[in-house]
């Protein structure tokens, strides 16, 4: 049960920490209030582009409730874990390879402190990033599932070859300051501020509490990309997408996605389900956008329930 009064308040028995990677960068992280009883086990929750975990307080409650020990985390240089660019609105990385190295030292930390088995969930870029941390046997030990909400593996327009969107990318990095904006406002080139919500999700209350906790915790504002994001995403797609990488991951797989997804590819969704052995999608339509787990209470209801589903035959308690 998704409990919606967790929208705009973090429940008193959840600890707020910072977790220090090995050059220092502090990360925040939340461990959620224990589960009544031995914990079934652990979930760990990442955020996608942008995200920061308080948008997610009522999830982290449902799984909770369904007797997992939970803890959620942020990416370094966006939400309240600072900032990679040259100002404080921008999403900016490098390599998507720092995020591998945080993920990868931050879940041996983690599932040392929690007892298994383990669940790794991650949301559209968080999607991506744990999807290509545990196909490339970064994650020890490795988790006893994956869970990918609209996980990013393709960015779009899917009508441009992706040498084409590489070549585009890597030019204009080469050509300014990667850390500039890679386009004005809102989550995608060409849309304004205002269409934002049209991208994110169909549920106004669930959309409105993002900008309460920004205007209680203003860092946890971001707006566009970078072009240097821009072109670390697309090479780390293609990395993703190499000949026999995902076919060698052995661990199940649950996808969540909707095929009216104007943020991440559903084509280059399909395409990968179909190279994992064993990976499961449950499909929505034009009634889910984007942040599928923030949607109205009939298709999270859904979404959750096949997410339980999953973890009850693939992690039994």
């Amino acid at each position: 049960m998704v409990t919606e009064a967790l929208g705009r308040h973090i429940p008193a028995g959840a600890r707020e920490s910072q977790w220090r990677a090995a050059d220092g960068h502090l990360i925040r992280q939340i461990a959620w209030t224990p589960p009544a009883g031995t914990p079934r086990g652990s979930l760990l929750f990442l955020v996608g582009r942008g995200d920061a975990y308080e948008k997610y307080l009522p999830e982290l409650e449902h799984w909770r409730q369904a007797g997992w020990q939970v803890g959620a985390a942020e990416w370094r240089g966006q939400g309240g874990s600072g900032r990679l660019g040259r100002d404080d609105t921008t999403g900016h990385v490098d390599d998507f390879a720092l995020w591998l190295d945080d993920l990868a030292a931050f879940w041996r930390d983690w599932t040392a402190r929690h007892a298994g088995p383990h669940v790794l969930l991650g949301h559209s870029m968080g999607g991506h990033l744990v999807l290509r941390a545990a196909a490339e046997t970064m994650l020890r030990p490795a988790p006893a599932a994956l869970v990918l909400s609209a996980p990013m593996l393709d960015i779009g327009p899917d009508a441009l070859p992706g040498l084409a969107k590489r070549a585009i990318a890597a030019t204009m990095v080469r050509l300014g300051d990667p850390r500039r904006p890679a386009w004005k406002a809102s989550e995608r080139p060409g849309d304004s501020a205002k269409l934002r919500q049209a991208l994110l999700t169909h549920d106004d209350g669930r959309y409105a509490d993002e900008f309460h906790w920004r205007q209680q915790r203003p860092e946890l504002a971001m707006g566009p990309a970078s072009w240097g994001w821009l072109a670390g995403a697309i090479r780390s797609n293609a990395r993703l997408q190499s000949p026999g990488l995902l076919e060698r991951l052995m661990l199940p797989v649950c996808i969540i996605a909707t095929q009216a997804d104007r943020l991440v590819s559903p084509r280059a969704i399909r395409r990968t389900a179909d190279r994992l052995p064993h990976a499961e999608v449950t499909w929505f339509g034009a009634q889910a956008r984007h942040e599928i787990l923030r949607e109205v209470p009939g298709v999270r209801r859904r979404a959750l329930g096949a997410i339980d589903s999953f973890l009850a035959r693939v992690v039994p308690a």
